[in-house]
Order: structure tokens, then sequence, then C-alpha cells
């Protein structure tokens, strides 16, 4: 019993995680802005919901892969965010003039 209500609580808090990365994405005026709102509160959130649903499923075999899930949701969101950064660092460059020819064919590389 106390169990279902603790999965409970932190499927609530997952999701409000998630409405609150929605809310961020469409508000946020920049794209950093955005990219921070898409990656800390969604992987929260995620994890949030990945320990309730475990929780409630106690002891099913089912729990390995939502530990798996969460583990690739940690391990790609930084990474995924670090691309955009990026990518978004490059272009403002570029746009401004600050970037010559040369620069952006290394950008390219990676």
């Amino acid at each position: 019993m106390i169990i279902d209500i603790i999965s409970a609580i932190l499927l609530i808090l997952g999701s409000l995680a998630a409405l609150t990365t929605s809310i961020g994405m469409l508000r946020f005026p920049d794209t950093l802005s955005r990219m921070h709102a898409a990656t800390k509160p969604q992987t929260f959130g995620l994890l949030l919901v990945l320990i309730g649903a475990a929780l409630r499923l106690g002891k099913n075999v089912d729990v390995g892969m939502l530990i798996l899930a969460g583990l690739f949701a940690l391990i790609t969101a930084p990474v995924i965010a670090h691309r955009i950064g990026r990518l978004v660092y490059q272009e403002q460059r570029a746009r401004d003039g600050l970037m010559d020819r040369e620069d952006m064919e290394v950008g390219n590389r990676d």
C-alpha cells in the first residue's frame, strides 16, 4: 500500500517535471535557454517516472529495462546538449562574421 502511494507521488512529480520542460521550451527566448530546459528537468522527470514505475512493478523482470532506459537517458542527454550548444555557438560566430572559412571547415569535421 505504501509503495503504491510513493510510486504515484513519483509518477506525478515526474509528469510535472515534464510539464515544466514543455513550458520552458515554449517560453524561453533563446536556444541555449531552451536547451537547458530540454535536458535538465526532462531527464530528472524521466528518472522520477522510471523509479515510480519500477516501484510499482516490484520484482518484475521489466525493472531491468527501466534501469537501462534511465542510464541511457543520463548518458545521452549531456552529449546532445553539448552538441546543440556548440552548433548554436558556431552559427552565432559565423553570423557575426567572427569565423573564417577554415574555422567553419574544422567545425564540420566533428
